[in-house]
């Protein structure tokens, strides 16, 4: 009997980038196998003019949501996610089934003509970005500029910078990758100025737990030190009790069989930024994250987190 699984993705031109890679992986890694690929519609897709902060609770899981419920339903075996949409609680019959290896982590300057760099902007440039994470962390840096929100997929986003409504836009680089437009990046910003999103650049599988053949599928795709970094992040998050609602920001790397977590929680106006740096044997990656956040509570992160 022939494999069929059926795919639900957000219908954003990068969800669909992303989710016609998975496709094309699954029919690489099992020949014969038939692969349907369904949009569904998410609250963030559906809510345009209101950035995420501002939604509040709300926010959570706006585009992962009826993904889930699809899933739940069985109307799709499961979903691909940016990571890093992920909440941190599961839903419960729920897991990650596989993340897939990671793209660039970096975040991305994406300039008017005549700006080359981030030091180079001149001094109130408009800067779009609606994360709360960048705006801190950009603030610390060069509190002259001035942060506008800006919603939309990433050719709605370029296309306002074109327009000139803004001097610079922030993307993650590895949408811009994804979709070709890797020439349109200005600078990729190291993560010493700003420290990516938890969970950004990889790409998740999410399936009902008790779906044993769905799981077998996917399992060709995980690819564990993508898995265990992210891990990590996830668990250092989870420790803060925080989402995207928060400036959050954490990055693991692997080092042979070493993992090292940098983690940060900021003030959205980036006046203070609590950053920490852990290191532990990689089949520890859970522990170090929660360690990670506790020393950062304990340094005064809990009163940034109080103030959200």
């Amino acid at each position: 009997m022939t494999d069929k699984l059926v795919i639900g993705t957000r219908g954003s031109q990068l969800a669909l980038w992303q989710t016609n890679w998975v496709k094309s992986e699954l029919e690489r890694c099992h020949p014969g196998i038939l692969v349907e690929v369904k949009i569904i519609t998410t609250t963030g897709d559906r809510v345009q003019n209101i950035s995420l902060p501002k939604l509040g609770e709300q926010g959570k899981g706006s585009f992962t949501k009826e993904l889930e419920e699809a899933i739940l339903a069985n109307r799709v075996d499961l979903a691909v996610h940016s990571l890093k949409d992920l909440p941190t609680d599961f839903t419960a019959g729920l897991h990650i089934g596989a993340i897939c290896e990671r793209e660039d982590v970096r975040d991305a300057l994406v300039a008017r003509p005549g700006i080359g760099s981030f030091e180079q902007l001149p001094r109130g440039a408009r800067i779009g970005t609606s994360s709360l994470r960048r705006h801190s962390q950009i603030l610390a840096a060069r509190p002259d500029l001035v942060i506008e929100p800006v919603r939309g997929n990433v050719d709605t986003r370029l296309r306002k910078l074109d327009e000139g409504q803004y001097d610079a836009i922030i993307l993650a680089a590895a949408g811009l990758r994804r979709l070709g437009r890797a020439d349109r990046i200005t600078q990729y910003l190291d993560a010493t100025l700003v420290l990516s999103a938890v969970g950004q650049g990889a790409i998740a599988i999410e399936a009902r737990e008790e779906d044993a053949t769905t799981n077998r599928l996917i399992s060709p795709l995980n690819h564990e030190p993508t898995r265990l970094a992210c891990q990590a992040e996830r668990a250092f998050l989870r420790g803060l009790g925080g989402g995207c609602l928060v400036p959050i920001a954490a990055l693991a790397k692997l080092d042979g069989r070493d993992l090292t977590l940098v983690g940060l929680v900021a003030r959205p106006d980036g006046s203070e930024i609590v950053r920490a740096t852990a290191s532990g044997p990689m089949d520890s990656a859970a522990a170090i994250g929660l360690r990670l956040a506790g020393e950062l509570l304990e340094r005064g992160a809990d009163r940034l987190l109080a103030d959200r």
